[in-house]
């Protein structure tokens, strides 16, 4: 029998998926993503999808960048980063958050938060742990967590409490097998925060069963009512808690790629090997401008925080006012509006309104359990733009109901 090259091709195209590791061949793709690709190069749709800000990086960041090119500044730096720039980052978060680094062993500048969450998941997951993480939350968490041979187990919180995660919500999913839990405050996709009276049940829940906490705190500096409460600053926290961090939303410098994450040095030293083996370490121009921003850049994050906290609370009144029931967000720049009274699915909702309104926006149920009936709506772009969805989203929620 004769096999054209073409049928051979095709043959060999079928099987390549036998090769892949399972825990990457049976991940779905982004929700957000997927659903993002439909709205890309259409100018008539809003967007109140992307998690970024739409502000660009400060000039003096930026012009810090060029300096340092022009001075051939392109080599690689230390693994764990600049010394200079670690030192800043741990005067800054004792100084905001109150939680002491060693710069020299206790933090390391990664290529974003998203590394720094994938560097302590693989030092610490071993295949079969499992990894507790409260939902709706950010979309990575699950899948890295599968990638590393963990098993990921979701604790649905509510719009009822706010969103915030409680003790017994926690407790009901602990098993001998519980190792991490993952934190995210404020929250994407939900705004809510936690305070020092909300943690100190999580913190007693934590040391009853020997947790090891990964604490994502990129939105820290969004915080919109009182003062954002690092869980590491919690009485006991500090040495079972991996801090994650870094510059992109509070910074405007998503592009950048500029994150960290901070620990006891054993935890750190462990991520650090990981760090070494896969990128080296983070770019040395990103680094520039990552000091840049934390030494002259407060003054234009202040600004910024300012600017969305305005459009925060023109978007919560707007959707209430056009029928869908929002809970205040105390931070980030997400809204979480319940779209339940339409009955139709978060999925639904969310692809209607792109084609008939012109908004797009992201379904509630790609952030996990808790997350149906939802759609997150992201303020981070001009008043004008805000106004104009509000109007869009008015006239298309009357309609369906």
């Amino acid at each position: 029998m004769i096999v054209n090259e073409e049928q051979l091709s095709e043959k060999n195209r079928k099987s390549m998926t036998s090769y892949l590791a399972p825990q990457v061949r049976d991940i779905q793709p982004s929700g957000i993503r997927k659903f993002f690709d439909l709205v890309s190069g259409n100018k008539d749709i809003i967007t109140l999808g992307v998690g970024e800000p739409d502000f660009v990086t400060p000039w003096h960041v930026r012009e810090a960048c060029v300096y340092s090119l022009e001075r051939g500044f392109t080599g690689y730096t230390s693994n764990a980063g600049m010394p200079e720039l670690r030192e800043a980052i741990a005067e800054y978060l004792n100084d905001s958050f109150h939680v002491e680094y060693n710069p020299a062993n206790q933090i390391i500048v990664t290529v974003g938060g998203s590394e720094a969450i994938d560097l302590a998941l693989r030092a610490l997951v071993v295949p079969g742990d499992e990894i507790l993480i409260p939902e709706p939350c950010y979309i990575s968490y699950s899948p890295i967590t599968s990638i590393g041979g963990g098993v990921p187990v979701g604790i649905e919180t509510t719009a009822e409490n706010q969103f915030k995660l409680t003790a017994e919500a926690l407790e009901a999913k602990i098993t001998p097998k519980s190792k991490v839990l993952i934190l995210c405050y404020p929250s994407n996709p939900t705004g809510a925060i936690m305070t020092y009276e909300d943690w100190l049940p999580i913190v007693e829940v934590v040391k009853k069963h020997d947790l090891i906490v990964i604490s994502d705190e990129i939105y820290a500096e969004l915080t919109y009512e009182g003062k954002h409460v690092s869980f590491a600053s919690m009485p006991g926290m500090i040495d079972r808690t991996i801090l994650v961090s870094g510059f992109s939303k509070a910074f405007a410098m998503t592009g950048w790629r500029m994150g960290y994450v901070c620990g006891h040095p054993e935890l750190i030293n462990a991520m650090l090997k990981i760090h070494q083996y896969t990128v080296m370490c983070a770019p040395a121009m990103g680094q520039v401008a990552a000091l840049e921003a934390l030494r002259n850049g407060m003054g234009e994050k202040d600004r910024m925080v300012e600017s969305y906290n305005q459009r925060r609370r023109l978007i919560v009144q707007g959707l209430c006012d056009i029928g869908l029931e929002c809970h205040e967000p105390n931070g980030a720049f997400y809204a979480f509006p319940s779209i339940k009274r339409t009955g139709l699915s978060s999925d639904e909702f969310a692809q209607r309104l792109l084609t008939e309104a012109k908004v797009a926006a992201v379904p509630g149920s790609a952030f996990g359990m808790g997350g149906e009936g939802f759609i997150r709506c992201s303020y981070a772009t001009s008043i004008t733009q805000l106004n104009e969805a509000l109007d869009r989203m008015g006239n298309f929620v009357a309609k369906l109901t």
